[in-house]
């Protein structure tokens, strides 16, 4: 029987949906029922794509006599993470307070008023290595609960009021300089390992999108020859590693250097958030260089999301699973992308299995596990038939697309398709690929008419084009502004200028602090134990330094003061970070970077996707803005007042409304915008 979360739009509450666990959805009627019950609260938040949590799932919570004992002695609450990342952030926050560490599944036991009191992540079906079973957890939460009622109820007081405690250091009323953004870059060159090209000495290797960003931008306005070198190092590095699918593009999640031999094995599965910022990545690196693998990437990438990620309603779902099944029907992580050399030889035969086999470091012994080896390319350029190789690629990959595919998780997340949609929208634009840029544009007319609805609140999410019931947070408003923006330039397309104001002007309205700081929720959203406010960067851009980079940038298009002036009460927090930690807030200085060179504002007084826009699309100004079309235009107020000069397209460059003498010639629009 089918428990409460059978009418859930997450596709992850639905894998939970059957099973013998009386689970709720994070609603009031769960914690007003605890209170009823006079019982604890077991809050379990997942995500789809997450390994362990499948595993939690398979060993306990479908085991019966396991959830007979939650369901006697518990109120049982299931959150996906990527639906409510609020909740989320603030019972993270206390699980890496209490443990110093945290991770998902995530695992917490909390009062009827949601004051937490134990934590956990993954549980083991029974003691191991040193960890208590999951049994055993709940045995002693529901001992301590029942007769320890006194000291439970004092650390979950203690640690709420610990909580709500804390302080954050936004940095104040002042801006990062050229010498906070300069100690960013020493520090981050400390980090970068030049033999291996990855950053930091940890075994596992998250694609760092944010600061390559950065390193691009501050190349361009500085001509530092080091962060040019590094953001090369780093991006060829990820390419030509098991972190990127050398088949079917896409990047996996992160690496880990866990074998004995030093080789990078990913965790498999495939998030759209990675792919967007990391299509952006390489076709900027492209744009600054002309690197052909760059441009390979980037494009694989694009296609990837299209073709694998893109929903019947015009969205990008969240995430491909890391497990599927293997030949044997066992589901098993990684199944789908790894290779053994008796596999390449069926499919390629003798010949072009060796070749393939050395091209793409296939080995007896196997780089992966039980002798297969997931497929990477060599660390430096050799000399290879390009045909040969483009030959077999094409044919693994079709004999690939014969295996069962992972998961998808269907569900599409307003922030993450806002990222897509400016990757999508710029790499179309770059390299002549238009159906790439109708892709962003059906993306972003999904998110208006869904998401959006009739009041420009954003819905977190949605799946088969119905709402889920979860507000937009932060990132939603900050990331998806991001992507109309980028759309607006590309497409010449006012509206889309216009739908990011109204997303922006819900940050001022209702995101807004005093001093400047930004908070992850609205000020009329549900009210949980702490406000969550958090500025640094974890796979994706924080709300906060991504709404800082939208007003910005919707400041430099229409002249708003108010609008500036959030973004550099914003930025405060980049200059109290930024020199320490930088690759926690990378978003953060490159929107620096933008705000210390204007940013550039480019007015094409002509037609859309003539020489002179495209000129100015790939202009490397950091963060530079582009309005095109004709004079006069309402739409885009930088238009206001740019005739053309004896009739022929004509650019404007200017920083606040401030314009160079135009000019009619491409060459010229270029070497003005950094080229």
């Amino acid at each position: 029987m089918a428990n409460r979360l059978a009418h859930a739009t997450s596709p992850y509450l639905l894998q939970h949906a059957d099973n013998p666990v009386e689970w709720w959805q994070w609603e009031p009627a769960a914690f007003e029922q605890a209170r009823r019950r006079d019982v604890p609260v077991f809050l379990s938040v997942g995500y789809s794509a997450c390994h362990w949590c499948h595993v939690l799932a398979h060993e306990s919570f479908e085991d019966e006599a396991t959830a007979a004992y939650m369901n006697e002695h518990f109120v049982n609450v299931k959150v996906d993470r990527e639906e409510r990342p609020d909740v989320d952030a603030v019972y993270m926050e206390a699980v890496q307070a209490a443990t110093g560490q945290g991770g998902w599944p995530m695992s917490v036991f909390m009062t009827p008023s949601g004051e937490p009191f134990y934590f956990g992540t993954y549980f083991p079906p029974e003691p191991r290595h040193g960890m208590p079973s999951f049994r055993q957890v709940l045995e002693g939460v529901n001992s301590a609960w029942t007769s320890r009622r006194g000291e439970v109820g004092e650390v979950a007081e203690r640690i709420t009021g610990d909580l709500a405690g804390r302080q954050l250091d936004h940095g104040g009323d002042g801006l990062p300089g050229e010498g906070e953004l300069a100690q960013a870059l020493l520090t981050i060159s400390r980090d970068y390992d030049p033999a291996s090209g990855w950053l930091g000495g940890r075994d596992t290797k998250f694609p760092p999108s944010m600061v390559i960003e950065f390193l691009l931008r501050h190349h361009v306005r500085t001509e530092s020859g080091g962060a040019l070198e590094m953001a090369e190092g780093i991006c060829e590095a990820m390419s030509r590693s098991s972190l990127f699918d050398q088949l079917g593009g896409g990047f996996h999640r992160y690496v880990l250097r866990q074998r004995p031999d030093g080789a990078l094995v990913p965790h498999f599965e495939k998030m759209l958030y990675d792919n967007a910022l990391l299509c952006r990545v390489y076709a900027h690196l492209w744009r600054a260089t002309g690197s052909e693998l760059a441009r390979r990437v980037a494009l694989e990438t694009a296609d990837f999301m299209v073709r694998e990620l893109r929903t019947a309603e015009g969205g990008f779902a969240s995430a491909l699973d890391a497990d599927s099944e293997d030949s044997g029907g066992k589901h098993v992580e990684g199944a789908y992308y790894v290779w053994t050399p008796a596999q390449l030889r069926e499919v390629l035969g003798e010949e072009d299995a060796a070749f393939g086999s050395e091209y793409f470091g296939v080995t007896e012994e196997g780089t992966f596990e039980e002798g297969a080896s997931v497929l990477q390319l060599p660390r430096t350029e050799v000399a290879v038939d390009a045909d040969r190789a483009a030959d077999v690629r094409a044919r693994l990959l079709a004999a690939r697309e014969e295996r069962a595919h992972p998961g998808r998780d269907d569900k599409v997340v307003a922030a993450w398709n806002g990222l897509a949609i400016a990757a999508l929208a710029e790499t179309g634009a770059y390299f002549d690929r238009p159906d790439l840029i109708e892709r962003a544009t059906e993306a972003a007319d999904l998110l208006v008419r869904v998401h959006m609805g009739d009041v420009a609140r954003l819905a977190r999410t949605s799946k088969d084009g119905r709402t889920g019931d979860n507000a937009g947070v932060l990132e939603d408003y900050g990331d998806v502004a991001e992507g109309f923006l980028a759309l607006a330039a590309v497409t010449g397309e006012g509206v889309w200028l216009e739908f990011a104001g109204f997303l922006l002007d819900i940050v001022l309205q209702h995101f807004t602090g005093e001093g400047g700081q930004l908070y992850d929720t609205a000020d009329d959203a549900e009210q949980l134990i702490r406000r969550p406010q958090d500025p640094t960067d974890s796979a994706t851009p924080a709300g906060w330094t991504a709404a800082a980079g939208a007003l910005l940038s919707y400041a430099a298009h229409t002249g708003s003061e108010a609008h500036r002036t959030a973004a550099e009460g914003a930025l405060g927090v980049v200059k109290a970070l930024g020199p320490r930690v930088p690759r926690f807030i990378g978003w953060g200085l490159a929107v620096a970077e933008a705000l210390l060179d204007g940013p550039r504002e480019v007015a094409v007084t002509g037609p859309v996707g003539g020489e002179l826009h495209r000129t100015a699309l790939l202009g490397r100004a950091p963060g530079a803005v582009v309005a095109a079309g004709a004079t006069g235009g309402t739409e885009f107020p930088l238009l206001m007042d740019r005739p053309m000069v004896d009739g022929a397209p004509t650019a404007y460059v200017c920083r606040h409304f401030v314009c160079d003498a135009p000019t009619t010639d491409a060459q010229e629009l270029a070497r003005k915008l950094g080229g």
